[in-house]
C-alpha cells in the first residue's frame, strides 16, 4: 500500500533554535565546572529582547549573559537593523533549584516524571526515519552555504520540510521538498530557488538516494512560499526553549512523551530517559533483533527505577520479544543514576545537540553501537 510520511527541520538560526542553544550552552558552562551542577533554564527571544529565567545549582558562578550573547553572534545576529542581535537588551531571572527537586536527585532519584520514546529503523545508514534525517540535512546544508559565504545574501534564520512516498514500509521517492529561508532584498526568488536546488537540494537527495536520477521537474520544489522572506529571526517570531520537541527527535514519525531536551542536565529524565531508549532502540535494530524498535519508558520524580519499560517492533521482532527485552535490561540499566554513568551525560556535550537533531549523529554516546 503507498503512503505519504512528512518530517521537517530548522535551521540553527531559527529562532527558538536560538532559545535551545542558549539553554544547552548554559547547561554545558555549568557542567564543564561543575560536574553535578542541577539546571533547568529556558531562554526567550524576540524583537530587540533576550530573556533567561529558570533554576540552577552550580558550585560556580557562571556569566549568563556572556553566554546568550556569544551565541547570538556566532548565529549571524550581528546587525541591529534586523531588530534583533548579540546586542539587543539582556533580562534574567534564573535562582536556586528548588530544595523539594533537589530531595528527590540527590537519592539518585528521576528529577522530573513522564513519558519518553526511543525508536530506531533501517531506512538510514543511521537507523533513522529517512523524512527527518533528509530534512536535517537540508538545513544543514543551508547553514554550511551561509556561513561559508558561497551564498552571502541568506540570512541565519530558515525551515525545511520533506514529503517521502512509501510502498509498505519502505521509502521509494521523494515527492515534495519545501525550503524556507530569508535573504537580502535584492536577490529575485528564481535566483534564490535555482541555488538552493544545486547547492542544497540536489547534493541531500543524492546522499540518501545515491541511484536515484533526479528530475527537478518531478520534485515538487516549494522556496519561500509567500514569495517574499527578508526579515527572519526573533524580530518577527519570537523564539522559546523547547518548542521543536518533534524536530529534535524523529520528524513526527514516532511517538513522544511531549518533554523537551534543551536547558536540562541528565538527572532530567525528559533528556537523560529518552538518550537510554534511543541507545536501546539502535542496539536492537543494529544488531538484527527487529527492523522496527520503539522504546517506551516513564518515570515519577524521586523514584530512581522506571514506572514503565516496553518494547516494540511492529512484528518486525527475529526472535521473541521477551528475549529481546532481557537483551535491552542487560544492556542498559534503566536507572536514572545508571544511565548518567554509562551513557557519559555528566560531560558538556548538549550545546551541540540543539541543533540538527539530537539523534542520528554518532558523534553521541547514546548513538554508539556495542559489540
Amino acid at each position: 500500500m503507498k503512503k505519504q510520511y512528512t518530517a521537517e527541520a530548522v535551521a540553527a538560526g531559527h529562532p527558538d533554535k536560538i532559545a535551545d542553544q542558549i539553554a544547552d550552552k548554559i547547561v554545558d558552562a555549568c557542567l564543564e565546572k561543575d560536574p553535578f551542577s542541577r539546571v533547568a533554564v529556558d531562554a526567550l527571544v524576540t524583537k530587540n529582547k533576550i530573556v533567561l529565567a529558570g533554576e540552577i545549582t552550580c558550585q560556580v558562578s557562571i556569566n549568563y549573559e556572556k553566554i546568550a550573547r556569544q551565541t547570538i553572534k556566532e548565529l549571524g545576529y550581528v546587525d541591529p537593523d534586523w531588530q534583533f542581535s548579540n546586542e539587543s537588551p539582556f533580562e534574567c531571572y534564573i535562582h536556586q533549584q528548588s530544595p523539594e527537586i533537589a530531595l528527590g536527585v540527590d537519592i539518585d532519584g528521576a528529577g522530573d516524571q513522564g513519558v519518553m520514546y526511543g525508536f530506531a529503523c533501517r531506512e538510514t545508514a543511521e537507523l533513522m526515519p529517512l523524512p527527518s534525517m533528509l530534512a536535517q540535512e537540508l538545513v544543514k546544508k543551508m547553514d554550511q552555504i551561509r556561513e561559508k559565504k558561497i551564498l552571502d545574501f541568506l540570512r541565519p534564520d530558515g525551515k525545511s520540510q520533506v514529503v517521502i512516498d512509501y510502498e509498505g514500509d519502505q521509502p521509494i521517492r521523494v515527492s515534495t521538498i519545501i525550503l524556507a529561508v530569508p535573504h537580502q532584498p535584492a536577490i529575485k526568488r528564481s535566483q534564490l530557488e535555482a541555488n538552493l536546488w544545486e547547492l542544497v537540494v540536489s547534493p541531500t537527495i543524492k546522499k540518501y538516494f545515491p541511484k536515484l536520477i533526479i528530475k527537478k521537474e518531478e520534485i515538487k520544489f516549494i522556496v519561500n512560499g509567500t514569495g517574499v522572506w527578508h526579515l527572519g529571526g526573533p524580530a518577527s517570531d519570537t523564539g522559546l526553549t523547547g518548542r521543536k520537541i518533534m524536530v529534535d527527535t524523529y520528524g513526527g514519525l514516532v511517538r513522544h512523551g511531549g518533554g523537551c531536551f534543551s536547558g536540562k542536565d541528565a538527572t532530567k529524565v525528559d533528556r537523560s530517559g529518552a538518550y537510554g531508549a534511543r541507545f536501546l532502540a539502535k542496539n536492537i535494530v543494529a544488531h538484527g533483533l527487529a527492523d522496527r524498535c520503539e522504546i517506551r519508558v516513564g518515570y515519577t520524580i524521586g523514584y530512581k527505577e522506571p514506572v514503565i519499560f516496553e518494547v516494540e517492533t511492529f512484528g518486525t521482532n527475529k526472535i521473541g520479544l521477551e528475549k529481546i527485552k532481557k537483551y535491552a535490561i542487560n544492556l542498559l540499566d534503566m536507572s536514572v543514576k545508571n544511565i548518567i554513568e554509562k551513557l557519559d551525560l555528566r560531560q558538556p556535550v548538549f550545546a551541540r545537540t540543539a541543533r540538527y537533531g539530537h539523534f542520528g549523529r554518532g558523534e553521541f554516546s547514546w548513538e554508539k553501537v556495542v559489540k
